[in-house]
């Protein structure tokens, strides 16, 4: 076998979202100030380039961005609208009753954006202050040696689907760094292996909550949408006992971001996310919207929504957590661009007094986490540190009110003890059913699976090894048939899974959300790297 190169750093950086790329420029804006140019920091990136599999609403909140990069505002920014207006709906089958806009959902002086531009743009501005960012270098293991975390190794690039070299084979090389910041988002491949071999991490933490958010762009008549505006719906199609809501930005030249957010804790196992996203277009307040519009961009992805009590202890030996790494993400406001860029900034900070001090220990970086507690994105979230649980607990009036209590009281009132649960999404799945009917598929306004993957512009080398890793096939024929009647093949957005009388995986159909590995009911579905550029192309996204 050949031997791996190695490369030499004082940090690297996992992920060139904005977290990894507030880490990797805190980091260098210190180094610049201190006068130690002789630092190294790199930013590792599994994408064709920087924020091409990003995708969120997305409203962005500015006070990250503003203690980043004072005067960002003067920098050129991929900003599509300031929010001016806001709306709020609770939706049945055939109406909208419109209701005043929760606290948390204020948007006045925030800013719409494409989270795919806004990562592109951030990373511009690190590579003119010299940071490197690697793309198409997926990083596929932790280097852990005597309990320290000590870089990473990059997947081995040429493999052929048998598992034979190809002519390109070239095999990863070692990323070696005296710390190592893990920003690589929700579910990511190395956090995961980080909580296997560190499990103490999660101690005394609540089992994480998921939700997957189903997103298209589209085009609509000129003026039906002014950009700018923000509107968040809840109730149909999703039925009480399922968490979750909708939304609508407006953006520049007459397009807007349409998305619909379901909690993945729910029991029926043929429910299928990309159906009720369907179905939610039909709604005649969302047909109206987009009557003769036309589909620009499809894409899905899982966000971590547990809060406060279900983070991850956030530092280590040798490395840092941040970011959907870490969980930040304040779901009773659907946000966390904001957290990312602060936690990263945090991190950054951290790694880089580590590193010049000489001292990488646990110890040396617990000042991330002391940090991280005495910062406005804590209080924020300590907040909502319920908001999420209360869902779990109570059906939606009874959690609504509890959260409006929550809201009023800074997090107590109803919900003032700890609301504890470590039972994973995965588990508490019922018997199998007839799935429900969703709308017919008619190529205007609702899409089958593979036309939608169509246009989220996803792409992968077909010979080379499923990325989708199922660790035992046979309990999908002997066991999960039986049980729970495959709902990997409905709650997958991007038709990857089929069933007839095996399991067949159209690997190079995902769209990396990383559902399938949250919300498989055995836990046997592991996503991995594919190879370096492969996955979804999103695009404004």
């Amino acid at each position: 076998m050949s031997e791996r190169d190695v490369l030499e750093l004082d940090c690297v950086v996992v992920g060139g979202g904005p977290a990894g790329l507030a880490a990797a420029l805190r980091f260098q804006q210190r180094a610049e100030q201190e006068g130690r140019s002789d630092l190294a920091i790199a930013v590792l990136e599994k994408a064709s380039s920087a924020g091409l599999h990003l995708l969120s609403g997305a409203v962005v909140d500015p006070r990250g961005l503003d203690e980043l990069l004072p005067g960002w505002r003067e920098l050129d920014p991929p900003i599509e609208a300031e929010v001016h207006s806001e709306r709020f709906y609770a939706f049945s089958s055939r109406r909208a009753y419109r209701l005043p806009t929760p606290p948390p959902m204020h948007n006045k002086g925030n800013f719409v954006c494409s989270l795919n531009r806004l990562a592109g743009w951030l990373a511009g501005i690190a590579e003119g202050r010299g940071i490197d960012i690697f793309c198409e270098f997926p990083a596929r293991e932790l280097i852990v040696e005597d309990g320290r975390v000590c870089g990473v190794v990059l997947g081995d690039q040429g493999i052929a689907k048998d598992g034979s070299r190809r002519p390109n084979y070239m095999p990863g090389a070692e990323v070696r760094a005296k710390v190592t910041i893990l920003c690589d988002g929700v579910r990511g491949n190395l956090t995961k292996q980080l909580m296997s071999r560190f499990p103490a991490i999660l101690r005394d933490r609540n089992a994480q909550d998921y939700e997957t958010g189903v997103k298209e762009l589209w085009q609509v008549r000129p003026g039906s949408f002014p950009a700018g505006r923000v509107v968040h719906t809840l109730g149909w199609p999703l039925p009480p006992d399922i968490y979750g809501g909708s939304w609508i930005y407006g953006m520049s030249g007459d397009r807007i971001s349409l998305g619909l957010v379901m909690g993945l804790d729910y029991t029926d196992p043929t429910y299928d996310l990309h159906r009720e996203f369907s179905r939610f277009k039909t709604h005649p307040y969302i047909r109206e919207i987009l009557k003769d519009g036309k589909l620009i961009r499809y894409g899905a992805k899982a966000i971590p929504g547990g809060g406060l009590y279900a983070m991850p202890r956030i530092y280590g030996t040798g490395w840092l957590l941040a970011g959907d790494a870490a969980g930040m993400v304040n779901m009773a406001r659907l946000k966390g661009i904001h957290l990312a860029l602060k936690s990263g900034a945090l991190a950054g900070d951290a790694a880089f007094d580590a590193v010049a001090s000489g001292d990488v220990s646990a110890e040396r970086l617990s000042s991330y986490e002391r940090a991280f507690g005495e910062s406005w994105a804590f209080d924020e979230l300590h907040g909502v540190r319920n908001f999420r649980a209360a869902f779990k607990k109570w059906r939606r009036p009874r959690a609504m009110l509890a959260v409006v209590l929550q809201t009023l009281l800074n997090g107590r009132g109803v919900t003032y003890a700890r609301l504890r649960h470590t039972q994973p999404v995965h588990a508490g799945l019922g018997a199998p059913r007839p799935p429900a009917e969703g709308p017919a598929f008619d190529g205007e306004l609702t899409f089958e699976k593979l036309t939608d993957v169509y246009y989220s512009g996803t792409s992968h080398e077909e010979d080379q090894p499923s990325h989708l890793v199922v660790v035992d096939p046979s309990v999908c024929v002997e066991r999960c048939t039986a049980e729970y009647g495959n709902p990997c093949q409905y709650f997958c957005p991007a038709g990857v899974y089929e069933f007839e009388t095996e399991l067949v995986i159209n690997a190079a159909n995902c769209v990396h959300c990383k559902t399938c590995d949250i919300k498989d009911p055995y836990g046997i579905i592991d996503w991995v790297t594919p190879e370096g550029g492969g996955g979804p192309n999103y695009t404004d996204l």
